[in-house]
């Protein structure tokens, strides 16, 4: 039987120890195992220790795909799926409105190995397409995209890349599998930042990849030599994290709604991106592909945006996100500092644009402390 998420986030894959009868995985340390009379050789590096394997199992099921393997980093994750789907020659598609550490690794990454590349400005399935070439392989979306919460058509792209051949990887991390399970709309991989709402608090760096079986054999067979692997106690917090992430984006969605629809009205707030808001110009789209529209959003504050940071008393100035605290960034500084001034100009990404990671408090408390700092502007 299948359940349903907050469910599947409890549940799925703990570990019941026949010994001590406890109803929690209990943490195996252990880095070197029996390889004599067993089902597997068991290994961290290998990915595939118990607790390494629970995780994997939990984020799988979420995402409804076959399998899923953990990293060390969401970095790890990313690059690890690049380099073990792509080789010297190919060709990759790549939306350009992606989250800082994405952009620089490939621009930074792909020619020394051969591979070649496309930016796409566009949001439209069409011009994704255009750009494929004999030689695609793989065609890489973020959606909603960090920081503007842009939105591309996940099915659209999905149904018109498979008709070319080409194997679709989208980064989920905004989202969540709470939110949106790209997989059930026709993509081949799914990624995420782990660090963000799969750790939720703010204390763990991870990532993910889920897909089939078949291509997650590729993803594995490069994974174990490039070694992106977490240890077992950091496994161990994961799976605990994973058990409360639907209550907690249920509630961070709540929430980011209100203070979105709060902003909108601000006069000294110029604009506001949030997919929830009616006046988002993808709206509908995400009513169709999103079962949430989660907990992030950003908006241009007028007059200086870090003496307006500096203002707020409740919500600290942070570089993550995901957290059950509420925090607040400017992609200028942070995710998108290694972003010529030009690039951040051309995505749309203005100096007085800040990014906000709406947490589990109560909404009232978070929309007062924005409101003082802004009246003090």
């Amino acid at each position: 039987m299948k359940h349903n998420k907050s469910t599947q986030c409890v549940h799925v894959g703990t570990i019941y120890d026949e010994k001590t009868r406890g109803t929690i995985t209990p943490i195996y340390t252990s880095s070197a195992f029996d390889y004599l009379n067993v089902e597997y050789h068991a290994y961290p590096r290998y990915f595939n220790t118990p607790n390494q394997k629970v995780v994997s199992e939990k984020i799988a099921a979420l995402e409804n795909g076959e399998e899923g393997m953990i990293f060390s980093s969401g970095m790890a994750a990313i690059t690890t799926v690049f380099f073990s789907l792509l080789k010297k020659d190919d060709h990759a598609v790549f939306q350009s409105d992606l989250y800082g550490g994405t952009h620089h690794a490939i621009a930074n990454e792909m020619e020394r190995y051969g591979i070649s590349y496309d930016f796409v400005d566009s949001l439209e399935t069409e011009d994704f397409i255009s750009v494929i070439k004999d030689n695609t392989k793989l065609l890489y979306i973020e959606t909603p995209s960090n920081p503007l919460m842009k939105l591309i058509d996940i099915e659209a792209i999905a149904k018109a890349a498979k008709a070319k051949g080409v194997i679709t990887v989208i980064d989920n991390t905004f989202a969540s599998p709470i939110n949106q399970n790209p997989i059930d709309l026709g993509i081949d991989i799914v990624v995420h930042s782990g660090t963000k709402y799969l750790g939720g608090h703010s204390d763990l760096c991870c990532g993910a990849v889920v897909s089939s079986t078949e291509i997650m054999k590729q993803v594995w067979g490069s994974a174990i030599h490039f070694g992106g692997s977490l240890n077992a106690q950091i496994c161990s917090l994961l799976e605990r994290s994973l058990k409360t992430l639907a209550l907690r984006v249920n509630q961070q969605n709540a929430n980011a709604q209100a203070i979105a629809s709060f902003l909108t009205k601000h006069e000294k707030v110029d604009a506001v991106y949030y997919p929830g808001l009616t006046s988002h110009p993808q709206y509908e789209l995400a009513k169709k592909q999103m079962h949430g529209f989660g907990g992030m959003l950003s908006f241009e504050v007028q007059g200086d945006p870090d003496a307006f940071v500096q203002k707020l008393q409740l919500i600290p100035s942070a570089m993550s996100l995901g957290g059950v605290e509420s925090t607040i960034t400017s992609p200028k500084q942070t995710s998108h500092s290694k972003v010529s001034p030009e690039g951040r100009a051309k995505a749309g990404i203005k100096d007085n644009l800040l990014r906000l990671s709406v947490g589990i408090e109560d909404a009232n408390d978070l929309i007062a402390d924005l409101d003082q700092a802004l009246n003090s502007q």
